[in-house]
């Protein structure tokens, strides 16, 4: 059977507060690494205060967490100032963030620091007149959900409210408009640009929060009861901002990490074709462990194949190359695409049975600089066999019915190869 005390706490539970929070707390998790190593840049641990704050605020403003703070200090409303200087603390993180960071670039100018103590020497001010506002107040109805408008006419409190929703409002409007501008600089990752994008959509809708304040505790003002926007309308856009603000953090890591991975993971799939034909050189299949990181794969798979293309190396036939790629750019092949054909052509005929002794008495030293480091480019053109065929078929036909120059640079070769007619002209 539930306990009574224990079923009205999960009530009271608002997954409103709770789940920007949790968010908030991953993106900090996330971050929390890079704060730590890099402590001494003023840019991360503007990142940092920022996203504790942000978890703090959305822990405490919870009713549950007011409730709870009240009962326990024993002063009615005592939550409020708390709550309230959470948020001019995390204002104040909105401005330290665009302080060190102007134009995509952590600034450490002089001027940045004296923007710095300005912001922190203004906004500590506020907190401190927070607390003596509230000192001064008679505010001895407990209120969890609507103090603001409740006590919007009542002396000293009237000018705490004011005070702190203007001091977010003023942070969050020069944040936004900074944010935007440094969406469209140029030569931003594109990770980073969608992570800006977010963080510019969380601190606008930020100003939607402090509108509906502010208009509800003038509606009070003026004999309207608009409370609704303060108790519904306010706590959803905070929350809907405070989402956006962590994703806006999480999206350039988490991108950025799952790019990566995804590329390493591509790179180890396109050399399995060039990793199976090597099978027949080695003896053998490539070392595998389950318990490998990706890169590690992949690390692995490329040192098998560069191995058994060294103990192949001997057998491979120079002059087959040239002509290969001859064809391949004969056939209309762009020079990447025809020095890997013409790398496939050589080694499927160097591999290839009853081929290894022929290839053993072509012309020209053998240069494996371009197969040992296009390994992807070779292992890429495999999936193409007829392509292969057309080449292998055009690179056999006599030399004498090729339309050819008198010499021919094959790219990564420092010397000239003659071409076959050469001999012949004149």
């Amino acid at each position: 059977m539930t306990h009574p005390r224990l079923a009205a706490s999960v009530t009271e539970l608002h997954i409103s507060y709770w789940l920007p929070g949790l968010v908030l707390t991953a993106a900090l998790v996330i971050k929390l690494p890079s704060i730590l190593k890099l402590w001494r840049d003023p840019l991360l641990r503007a990142v940092g205060g920022l996203l504790l704050f942000a978890c703090a605020v959305f822990a405490c403003a919870a009713p549950s967490t007011i409730a709870w703070t009240n009962r326990v200090t024993g002063v009615p409303n005592i939550a409020a100032p708390w709550v309230y200087s959470l948020i001019t603390a995390l204002s104040a993180s909105w401005l330290l963030l665009v302080v060190h960071w102007r134009n995509g670039l952590t600034d450490r100018s002089a001027e940045t620091r004296r923007a710095t103590r300005w912001v922190v020497c203004v906004y500590a001010a506020v907190v401190v007149a927070l607390w003596t506002l509230f000192a001064l107040a008679d505010v001895p109805v407990e209120q969890i959900r609507d103090l603001d408008t409740y006590y919007a006419s009542t002396p000293f409190m009237r000018e705490e409210i004011l005070l702190y929703l203007l001091a977010q409002a003023v942070a969050c409007s020069i944040t936004t408009r900074l944010v935007w501008n440094w969406i469209r600089t140029d030569g931003l990752d594109g990770w980073l640009r969608w992570g800006l994008r977010f963080l510019g959509v969380g601190f606008a809708t930020n100003l939607l929060f402090s509108a509906a304040k502010f208009t509800a505790v003038v509606a009070r003002w003026t004999g309207h009861d608009l409370d609704w926007l303060n108790t519904n309308i306010a706590p959803s856009a905070a929350c809907i901002a405070a989402t956006l603000v962590a994703i806006g953090f999480i999206v350039p890591h988490a991108g950025q990490y799952l790019q990566e991975r995804w590329l390493v993971r591509r790179r180890h799939r396109g050399l399995r074709p060039l990793a199976r034909l090597m099978r027949t050189v080695a003896g053998s299949r490539e070392p595998l462990a389950l318990r490998a990181t990706p890169e590690m794969r992949l690390i692995r798979r490329e040192t098998y194949i560069r191995d058994a293309l060294l103990q192949l190396s001997r057998f491979l036939d120079e002059d087959l190359r040239v002509r290969s790629y001859d064809a391949a750019l004969a056939l209309g092949h762009d020079r990447g695409r025809a020095q890997a054909l013409a790398a496939a052509v050589t080694l499927l005929d160097a591999v290839g049975s009853g081929q290894r002794s022929a290839a053993g008495d072509g012309t020209g030293e053998p240069d494996t600089t371009y197969l040992l480091q296009e390994i992807q480019a070779v292992s890429e053109v495999l999936h193409s066999p007829d392509e292969i065929k057309a080449v292998r078929a055009r690179a056999a036909v006599p030399a004498e019915s090729m339309s050819t120059h008198e010499y021919r640079v094959f790219p990564g070769d420092d010397s000239r190869t003659p071409s076959r007619n050469a001999g012949r002209q004149g």
